[in-house]
């Protein structure tokens, strides 16, 4: 298959009234650290090195020590093409739960495919590289608002594919969808997640410009909510806010597969949904170097680990406990893990697998969100960071961005893909 890169800047307009893909266009600067990544082929040299946070998060480096090896991600979005040659080999049985015609490796859009190559792809024929390309996706196919009216499909795809998702061998479910109404069934299908030990990651959304409403699954306790910064470690303008934000990854200035023809990427934001593979990706590579801990014991380490200027028990409702840093742990060997069967999310004891190494410290009790967290988020900052290297962490949404949004579908709730 050969494919090229749109110089066209891609806007995607899936936010409809049902559900959305959570995507943005933003313009953006520099994370503080130098970029050049030399690539293998001309062709990767138009996409891989667009793809600026692998040298700001150290990948290279990480990768001599983990790749994701023996982690699976269970990916619930558009479908996985299975067949493009970066997800070649990397993607296992999952399921359709749209209930319409094709199966969970037919990608009606293109989304689900660019996020399990934001995981886990491999790089092959000079496409998208994964932060964490040893590990393995498990597809998840629901239905987002614009592919929903052509076909007749099963109004509980979401929480079927979560369930599903739980009873898979997936260590994460990585889901860039939202909802705008909290759905019992949905919440139950959360809750079964975790009981089954699973690490879930969901878009906090990208309307904070348009009403900042609540985002579900983001939203619910059991799921970690996942907001987009740029190369300079700010919060995406349209990146939404509040208590359902709990950390922060890159998701401006990111390529993604244009359509569901799969012949080329385009420029433009992936916005929390890129954040949110990147996030996924990111324990990925936490949880296969430490295979003995659990979901609660590699959260733990992320939210210790993150980058932050403010005071390590506050969360900030634009970066929750900060952008997102793998490397302090799999380079520094940093992050503190705590008990294995309290979760970092509700400081309740949770009834998955504990793993075999001995916590070192207990959880401590909810951090609050603090004034000062926020008014610090809002007004950056930029420090050195014990990473070695200038991570700029100068928050505050001040990026100048279009909002990726529009369509509708009339159902009485409201799903997204960020």
């Amino acid at each position: 298959m050969t494919v090229v890169v749109s110089q066209t800047r891609k806007r995607r307009t899936k936010l409809g009234l049902r559900r959305r893909l959570l995507g943005a266009t933003a313009v953006a600067a520099a994370w503080g650290v130098v970029f050049g990544v030399a690539t293998p082929s001309a062709f990767a040299a138009d996409v891989q090195s667009k793809q600026w946070y692998l040298d700001a998060m150290q990948a290279e480096e990480m990768w001599k020590t983990t790749t994701g090896t023996g982690i699976k991600v269970a990916v619930i979005d558009t479908g996985v093409n299975s067949s493009t040659p970066s997800l070649n080999g990397q993607v296992l049985k999952g399921l359709d739960a749209t209930g319409a015609e094709g199966s969970e490796v037919d990608d009606y859009d293109g989304h689900g495919t660019t996020m399990a190559e934001l995981i886990a792809g491999t790089g092959k024929g000079g496409g998208l590289k994964g932060l964490a390309p040893g590990a393995k996706i498990i597809p998840m196919r629901v239905a987002d608002s614009d592919w929903q009216p052509k076909e007749s499909v099963n109004s509980l795809d979401t929480t079927d594919a979560i369930r599903a998702a739980a009873d898979s061998d997936a260590n994460i479910i990585s889901m860039s969808f939202g909802n705008d109404f909290k759905l019992d069934e949905e919440l139950e299908a959360v809750k079964y997640a975790q009981r089954k030990g699973k690490l879930f990651f969901a878009a906090v959304g990208n309307e904070a410009k348009q009403g900042n409403p609540v985002s579900y699954p983001a939203a619910y306790p059991e799921v970690v909510g996942v907001s987009s910064a740029d190369r300079d470690g700010k919060v995406a303008e349209y990146s939404q806010n509040g208590d359902t934000v709990d950390i922060a990854a890159p998701g401006n200035d990111i390529p993604n597969w244009c359509d569901e023809t799969f012949q080329e990427y385009c420029e433009g934001d992936g916005g929390t949904s890129a954040a949110t593979a990147i996030a996924s990706a990111s324990a990925a590579l936490v949880w296969s170097a430490h295979p003995e801990w659990t979901a609660n014991q590699v959260l733990n380490v992320l939210f210790d680990t993150a980058s932050r200027d403010w005071e390590k028990d506050t969360l900030s409702k634009y970066l929750g406990h900060g952008l997102i840093r793998p490397s302090m742990n799999i380079l520094k060997g940093k992050g503190e893990p705590g008990a294995p069967d309290i979760s970092p999310l509700t400081k309740e004891k949770t009834s998955g697998s504990a793993g075999s190494a001995a916590p070192s410290a207990s959880a401590s009790s909810q951090p609050a969100k603090k004034d000062e967290a926020d008014d610090a988020a809002m007004a950056g900052s930029s420090t050195k960071k014990d990473d070695d290297s200038q991570l700029g962490l100068i928050l505050g949404g001040v990026a100048v961005v279009l909002v990726l949004g529009g369509g509708a579908f009339a159902l009485s709730r409201k799903r997204r893909t960020a």
